[in-house]
């Protein structure tokens, strides 16, 4: 009994320690935000914090001190006062001037990242997937819970006025009953070709880079963005890209969990470094509380293809309309990166992040067709949710990008195992595979640890 008082306690202070340093923030207050990992996305967040009024990016985090050299002398190019900096996160998190953290990290640091930073009260912007592994991901979505603060998910076509209006379209019927949804991810990747082990760059702190993931001699292609193919650090184009269209599949469904998975693919063309398939057909089924069975498809295709329903070209609109200066001739390759989803009345297609069009009737006679450009409001969002401190008015919340997130895992452990897994959607677990259990949870290299307990 005594061991379950201290526990508690132990919690309890815990949880009025991280509330205690969550400061409020009034109306004319800026919101000091940290942005962690800055070799490619993390630069994007910096644009995006940098276009909204009353924010102030104040802080860089990053463990290669090349990166966080360039990204100094960009801030000059675009006019942001240098921000302070710091190389490990656990010390930039003792900074009590730290309002907001934006992590960019590579994906198997996003989950312990968050977890921290909830730990130390700072509310979190999380890119995608949230997390490496599903059990982590869990763990992320108890600590946000546990220590009240605001965390979105890079989820940012939840933010798209086009994707909302489409979804709320669906969602009233527009194409009836739907039984099925498409997720497409058709984006081209050149192969990234074999690299032999060599000496750590100076300046880059690879041990503290590698983190929870195993140390293993360095090679160009284990570090930055090509970490997106190996599997120790990345979830393949399905957790990079394709969590998008994995998202929107489920929310338009209006579906959580599946009751069972099946992937198969495969690393086609190339003889590379690449460990993750560039091209995998994925299968989910659902089952309503009614008990009917719904069905989402998704697809990674790597290299040359069709654009089915027009999606990703210009003629459907949207972010591969040439911009002033480019004719369709210069633009780099197109992708097919969207959505379609079959309903007893038509079928409603998804272009990029910002536009969507119908076919109705047997006919397929085209319907309604939108495109509303995206900006900056998925940041936007989040901040107002910082003022406010109202976490049900966040566009993406960390509960639903766990659950895409453990769709992209699921799928990964069949394509692994080669079979199908079956799945518990109540209690998130596996039934009766071990192995694929096991996959799920992960392993961790000391001293970074996800806690059992939060």
């Amino acid at each position: 009994m005594e061991q379950h008082r201290r526990s508690f306690l132990k919690t309890s202070a815990a949880v009025a320690t991280a509330a205690s340093l969550k400061k409020v923030l009034g109306a004319n207050d800026r919101v000091r935000v940290a942005v962690i990992g800055l070799n490619g996305r993390g630069w994007d967040h910096v644009r995006g914090y940098q276009s909204l009024s009353g924010v102030e990016v104040a802080y860089f985090c990053d463990a290669d001190e090349r990166v966080l050299a360039r990204r100094l002398a960009d801030c000059e190019k675009i006019g942001l006062a240098k921000p302070q900096t710091y190389i490990d996160i656990r010390k930039l998190l003792e900074d009590k001037n730290v309002d907001a953290v934006s992590i960019a990290s590579p994906n198997h640091w996003h989950s312990l990242m968050g977890i921290w930073a909830a730990q130390a009260g700072k509310d979190i912007y999380i890119e995608k997937p949230c997390s490496h592994n599903w059990w982590e991901g869990r763990q992320l979505v108890r600590a946000i819970d546990k220590y009240k603060v605001i965390c979105q998910h890079g989820s940012q076509c939840r933010s798209s006025a086009a994707i909302r209006e489409a979804m709320d379209n669906m969602q009233s019927g527009l194409i009836g009953d739907m039984y099925m949804a498409r997720g497409l991810c058709y984006k081209w990747r050149a192969s990234i070709g074999h690299k032999g082990p060599e000496p750590v760059p100076a300046g880059f702190h690879y041990d503290l880079w590698t983190g929870p993931a195993p140390l293993k001699q360095y090679t160009e292609n284990r570090a930055h963005y090509n970490w997106h193919w190996i599997w120790d650090t990345g979830n393949g184009d399905l957790g990079n890209q394709g969590i998008h269209e994995v998202d929107l599949a489920r929310w338009g469904m209006g579906v959580t969990l599946p009751t069972q998975v099946s992937a198969m693919g495969g690393h086609f063309l190339f003889d590379d470094d690449q460990q993750t398939p560039n091209n995998i057909n994925v299968s989910y089924e659902f089952k309503t509380p009614e008990g009917k069975a719904k069905m989402i498809s998704f697809e990674v295709r790597g290299w040359m293809t069709n654009h089915e329903a027009g999606i990703g070209t210009a003629e459907f609109g949207g972010n591969n309309v040439p911009a002033a200066g480019l004719s369709a001739s210069n633009l780099p390759k197109p992708s097919t990166i969207g959505n379609l989803f079959y309903g007893s009345k038509g079928y409603l297609a998804i272009s990029n992040y910002d536009s969507y069009r119908t076919w109705m009737g047997d006919q397929g006679t085209p319907g309604v067709a939108k495109t509303v450009p995206v900006k900056y409001e998925h940041y936007q969002n989040f901040i107002d949710c910082v003022r406010s401190r109202k976490a049900d008015n966040l566009h993406a919340p960390i509960l639903e990008g766990h659950l895409s997130a453990t769709l992209v895992h699921l799928a990964n452990a069949s394509y692994r195992l080669g079979r199908t897994i079956h799945f518990d959607p109540a209690t998130e677990s596996v039934i009766n595979d071990s192995e694929a259990t096991e996959l799920l949870k992960g392993t961790y290299r000391a001293p970074y640890i996800v806690p059992e307990s939060v």
